[in-house]
């Protein structure tokens, strides 16, 4: 192939793939508007909103862009994510901290799945769930979906997985400081509390600095240990997925957690330049925000609904598994 003729293909490509993602990211945008004005999670405005536009993702030129903008840069938005976290943060906690918060991951995966089996619901269910609920909320439910087979209802899942442990984050950032602040922990024990349970960031951040600037500092902290767990679980889960697997249906490996981790370890020992480092959490967040309008346009609302109470179930279940798991830890700390 001449330059002139890849050239001619990429402009093809180009031109296939922008109305698709500038629609993505047209939605993104409003869906950030509206957050900043009025508070509530970016995310979930995304999809909801992207929800608004399934039309589009059915039929027609949007089609290539969403799948692109829901696949290829969510893992880029993903592996970005790990220039959030440094190896000084995480050590700051101290080794007991950082044996407990792996344990609660585990545990509360393992809780997933058998919960999922208890409410009747698929394995790679529980996985989905369990690990949203253990780790980042909706970021999590991204990564983890990318890995898990594809069915009939993984697109479903995933979405309704993002909702679920969106709307329980924003529950849990009013409930959990009066709850913990009752039972009387300190504020150093309410911030690991906080940083170990909710679900998505910035409801931890919220949370935290509710309380106090102690409680907060050490909720972010703790939160970011549960983040830099994620290329973990996810090339565990893939290396899984892979052996269990047979022939076409071996799930892809997942680079961008590879790419997590060496973002993370480059930027601890201060390969990234600070300008570097802003320049990709901000990517992130719009590529990982673009990539949940994206997903949205590509589910209907009445297919979401079409769950059932069970799924709520599964995810509840696991939210209130992991706070109990996470007050037993401190309280024998």
């Amino acid at each position: 192939m001449t330059v002139l003729e890849s050239a001619t293909h990429l402009r093809v490509r180009a031109g296939a793939l922008a109305p698709g993602i500038l629609m993505a990211f047209t939605i993104a945008a409003a869906a950030r508007f509206i957050s900043e004005h009025y508070g509530a999670p970016a995310m979930l405005f995304a999809l909801l909103l992207g929800m608004a536009f399934n039309f589009l993702a059915t039929d027609g030129k949007c089609v290539a862009g969403v799948q692109v903008a829901s696949s290829q840069l969510l893992k880029i938005g993903v592996a970005f994510l790990g220039v959030r976290v440094t190896l000084d943060q995480i050590s700051s906690l101290g080794p007991v901290l950082v044996l407990v918060i792996p344990v609660l991951i585990i545990f509360t995966i393992g809780a997933g799945l058998l919960f999922s089996k208890i409410f009747s619901r698929s394995a790679s269910f529980g996985l989905l769930t369990g690990g949203a609920v253990a780790i980042c909320g909706a970021s999590a439910a991204l990564a983890i979906a990318s890995v898990l087979p594809k069915s009939e209802t993984s697109q479903r899942d995933t979405l309704f997985t993002v909702v679920a442990v969106t709307s329980l984050s924003t529950m849990a950032m009013i409930i959990y400081p009066i709850l913990f602040s009752s039972l009387g922990f300190s504020d150093t024990q309410i911030g690991v509390l906080i940083g170990a349970t909710i679900h998505d960031v910035a409801q931890v951040v919220g949370a935290g600095y509710a309380v106090s600037e102690l409680a907060g500092d050490t909720a972010t902290y703790v939160k970011l240990l549960r983040v830099a767990c994620l290329p973990i679980v996810i090339l565990l889960l893939a290396a899984f997925l892979r052996r269990g697997a047979a022939g076409d249906t071996k799930t892809p490996f997942p680079w961008f957690a590879v790419a997590f981790a060496a973002i993370l370890l480059a930027n601890s020992i201060g390969l990234i330049p600070s300008f570097a480092a802003e320049s990709m959490d901000w990517s992130s967040r719009w590529l990982l925000l673009g990539a949940i309008s994206a997903l949205g346009m590509k589910t209907s609302l009445k297919e979401m609904f079409d769950l059932g109470a069970l799924h709520i179930g599964v995810v509840v279940a696991e939210t209130v598994f992991l706070c109990a798991a996470a007050i037993a830890a401190i309280s024998f700390m």
